[in-house]
């Protein structure tokens, strides 16, 4: 196939036909790279819809096999639209990524662009570098063995913990969301919609989802943990096994999410979170857990290495030049 043997589609929704083949180039490309193209975010987007402002560019080839995707997202006005995008391992190297992300660029309404790469050696990575894009975040994954010793966690003093109670933290859950993360690109701006489109994934486990309380009962902290690939099962009390299907790679869990209201932060309620959340993701029989933190959040990064994580990946956010060649933002 010729770089010009295949042909570049926008669409504001996609058909019905559509998704399944949307869904099978992101398997595919997952089952190849070893890694996911896309955020949770947008597979969220992809299953469920919800940003209005979405556009997405696919490239099909002459046998209507669809090749390339692209999800652009021109919601953010203050640091400019975004792209996630793939392509078929059998179609790299035909001009494909860089059609499509010519493409995009003039779809946006200012002619700016940010692009993720997810992975050191995705081939967003490499695309990115080669249109001559400029990095401008980082997020590091790290990850560590959960068979290896835990400490006991020490919770400070007034502070017990909890399972989250669905109808009655959301409200609170979401303050203390907003206050802990004031400052973070996405997990600050979470809402209602946000928060129970998340609890009513198949993965959710209300006895991983962990929130700390003063002795007024007020929320002050919680870690949301999560399960991803393999086949878990572990029982709810008296209720039925839920069961984390198989995504094609052993299981492992993750420390989703930890938040700390500023008053309470420095007293060691994050760390004694995070071993609460890891001890309960080994007793489900995970051997390893995973985290992601920004490449610049310091005093994280010490927190999670003195519980034993270790650099594993890191996805990179470039800026991309505008029409003309010249840098923006």
């Amino acid at each position: 196939m010729n770089p010009v043997d295949f042909d570049l589609t926008i669409a504001r929704r996609l058909a019905g036909d559509e998704v399944p083949a949307v869904n099978a180039l992101i398997q595919k490309v997952t089952d190849a790279d070893g890694v996911r193209p896309l955020s949770e975010h947008v597979m969220l987007h992809l299953r469920y819809g919800g940003d209005s402002d979405v556009i997405h560019a696919m490239a099909w080839n002459k046998g209507g096999q669809l090749v390339g995707y692209a999800h652009l997202d021109v919601t953010d006005s203050v640091e400019g639209s975004s792209v996630e995008m793939c392509v078929d391992p059998d179609s790299r190297g035909l001009g494909i990524a860089t059609a499509l992300v010519t493409r995009v660029q003039s779809e946006t309404p200012d002619a700016r662009l940010r692009l993720w790469a997810h992975g050191e050696n995705s081939a967003a990575m490499a695309l990115a570098t080669s249109m001559g894009f400029t990095r401008m975040r980082s997020l590091v994954q790290m990850r560590r063995s959960l068979f290896a010793p835990l400490p006991e966690p020490e919770l400070p003093p007034h502070i017990s913990v909890r399972t989250f109670v669905s109808g009655q933290d959301a409200a609170q859950w979401l303050t203390v969301n907003s206050a802990a993360f004031a400052n973070h690109p996405e997990q600050g701006a979470w809402d209602l919609a946000a928060l129970t489109t998340r609890m009513n994934e198949s993965w959710f486990d209300p006895e991983g989802f962990f929130v700390a309380v003063d002795d007024a009962n007020r929320m002050v902290g919680f870690h949301w943990t999560k399960v991803h690939g393999g086949l878990i099962s572990h029982e709810h009390h008296d209720e039925a096994q839920h069961a984390h299907h198989s995504h094609g790679h052993d299981p492992i869990g993750e420390i989703y999410v930890i938040g700390v209201l500023p008053d309470v932060a420095g007293r060691g309620l994050g760390r004694a979170l995070a071993l609460i959340g890891l001890r309960y993701l080994r007793s489900l029989g995970l051997p390893e857990a995973m985290l992601y933190v920004e490449a610049d959040n310091h005093s994280a990064h010490k927190l999670y290495a003195s519980l034993g994580f270790t650099h594993w990946d890191t996805d990179v956010m470039f800026r991309a030049p505008d029409l003309s060649g010249t840098i923006v933002g």
